[in-house]
C-alpha cells in the first residue's frame, strides 16, 4: 500500500512529468510572427509590437504543472 506522502510524492512527480512534455512540445511551435511562403520557398518575418504572442496556453499550462509538481514533491518530503 502507498503511503500518503508516497502518493503525493508521485502525483507531483507526475505532474512534473506532464508539465515538462507540454513545455517540450511549446518549443517546436512555430511564432506567430513567422510565415512560410511556398511560392518563393522562403520564410518571412513580419513583426508588430501589438501581434506578436511569445508563448501560448500550452506552455503557460506546461509552467504551472511543473511549478505545482515541484510544491507536491516538496509537501510529500515534509509528509
Amino acid at each position: 500500500m502507498v503511503t500518503i506522502a508516497e502518493g503525493v510524492r508521485l502525483a507531483g512527480a507526475a505532474l512534473g512529468a506532464v508539465g515538462g512534455a507540454l513545455i517540450a512540445l511549446e518549443f517546436f511551435q512555430v511564432p506567430s510572427y513567422v510565415s512560410y511562403e511556398e511560392e518563393w520557398d522562403s520564410y518571412d518575418v513580419d513583426i508588430a509590437p501589438g501581434d506578436v504572442t511569445e508563448h501560448t496556453n500550452l506552455g503557460r499550462i506546461g509552467g504551472l504543472l511543473v511549478s505545482l509538481g515541484f510544491a507536491l514533491l516538496f509537501v510529500g518530503e515534509l509528509l
